[in-house]
């Protein structure tokens, strides 16, 4: 077994430097949980709700999407390509502008970039403590940007 420090400073995102072939196995026992397994949107969205004590049921309802395609979008049965939709769960459930970026990526879609102006609205508004999305919408066509789309307005 190597020693404990030989894992000092290991990121989930870096390979575990000076890990050799042999101590992969042992290593993966050990520390399997601090990786995301086959769905990893799915594993971090619920995760983050569990964390945050919220209920999918009123995150969908709140992000304006039906009950019935939230939990399929969440267990990734359903697939989107609208970055906007997932923005929209991500603002209904109250996520920092760190836990929506990594959930935008985990999706396999841009993660908000405060270079555009777009994602710094969004990101401004999160910032701010603003979830609702017909208001964050209303707040991106105040600053000359499209509203989040599927926003019934």
């Amino acid at each position: 077994m190597s020693s404990p420090d030989k894992w000092e400073g290991f990121r989930r995102e870096d390979p575990p430097a000076g890990i050799t072939a042999e101590e992969l196995p042992g290593y993966l026992r050990e520390h399997g949980e601090e990786f995301l397994g086959a769905r990893p949107f799915a594993a971090y969205m619920r995760a983050k709700f569990r964390e945050k004590g919220v209920l999918q049921q009123n995150v969908f309802l709140a992000a304006d999407l039906s009950e019935n395609y939230g939990y399929k979008l969440i267990a990734e049965e359903k697939h989107t390509v609208g970055r906007d939709t997932i923005l929209r769960v991500c603002l209904a459930a109250r996520f920092d502008a760190d836990e929506t970026r990594e959930a935008l990526l985990l999706y396999g879609m841009a993660p908000l970039y405060g270079a555009f102006a777009r994602d710094a609205v969004i990101i401004a508004a999160i910032r701010s403590g603003l979830y609702d999305i017909h208001a964050v919408s209303e707040l991106l066509v105040r600053c000359g940007q499209a509203p989040l789309s599927g926003v019934s307005g």
